[in-house]
């Protein structure tokens, strides 16, 4: 399907809320490591401000550099649990996003967005507290004249993100769980976290001896 020059790609299905909420327990960090430190996006996209935290199902955006048509189009197809995941092309000198459309994709249901890419209006979003990773920031707006594709695979951060796959984010970065990972993920990172309870505890007794 196209919408004026946007293609649309309706036909995939997202994961379910528990397996998202199960996902939302653990630090990207401790997930990373569960599936053998693969799939993580590189560093250059970080959250817009501190504290910043999201789990959901990718909705991915392709756009041209600067312009973010398709992104507006995409409004029309978040679902709850949704996240944005936007392949800009990294570029520095448009901001894809910013307030006014990181509140509609709040109301609409999506948890946050992903821009390999710059944004804007950092403080505002902050304030919303709506969840924003991105490559950087500038105070130039978008152009609005496409073309771009909604619901098909992108690239983000040299990781491929396939619609329907699972991106986790937090302050030390973004990760992508393919759904048939779920489950080895959910198994090693529980054996993870277990695993540095015990090497706190070893520090805390440490630290009590030389007290």
């Amino acid at each position: 399907m196209t919408q004026d020059n946007v293609r649309v790609n309706t036909g995939w299905e997202r994961v379910d809320e528990h397996v998202l909420e199960q996902l939302r327990r653990h630090s990207v960090a401790n997930l990373g490591d569960a599936l053998d430190r693969l799939n993580i996006v590189d560093g250059g996209i970080a959250p817009i401000w501190s504290g910043a935290k999201a789990v959901g199902t990718a909705l991915p955006v392709l756009t041209v550099a600067g312009d973010n048509k398709a992104v507006i189009a995409a409004l029309d197809h978040i679902r709850p649990g949704d996240i944005l995941v936007i392949n800009a092309l990294g570029y520095d000198g448009r901001a894809i996003i910013g307030d006014n459309l990181a509140q509609r994709f709040d109301v609409f249901g999506a948890v946050g967005a992903v821009v390999d890419g710059y944004v804007r209006d950092c403080a505002i979003i902050e304030k919303l507290g709506v969840p924003v990773f991105a490559r950087g920031l500038t105070p130039a707006g978008p152009f609005k004249n496409g073309p771009g594709s909604i619901g098909e695979p992108v690239a983000i951060g040299g990781v491929v993100v396939n619609p329907g796959d699972i991106v986790a984010a937090d302050d030390d970065g973004v990760i992508v769980i393919p759904p048939h990972r779920v489950d080895e993920a959910l198994a090693g990172v529980e054996e993870i976290v277990a695993r540095e309870a015990g090497l706190d505890a070893e520090v805390e007794a440490l630290r009590s001896q030389l007290a």
